[in-house]
């Protein structure tokens, strides 16, 4: 099934964690360097969920699906 793997996942979850703490860090007196903590595990969430696919976590492609 599309996008239902490990490596997905953990991109997703990684991502609504970096929007949750940098939303948190904004209420109601901003805190920028937690803010900027949110912002990295966000932008991080990409890459870890590439490098999980990399490793085998991934879903498989169908055999006519072009990257």
């Amino acid at each position: 099934m599309h996008g239902s793997s490990k490596a997905a996942w953990t991109a997703v979850i990684m991502c609504l964690v970096g929007f949750t703490i940098g939303g948190i860090a904004l209420v109601p007196d901003p805190q920028w360097i937690l803010f900027a903590v949110g912002v990295g595990v966000a932008l991080l969430a990409g890459p870890v969920g590439l490098a999980m696919s990399a490793a085998g976590y991934g879903v498989e492609r169908a055999p006519d699906h072009e990257r």
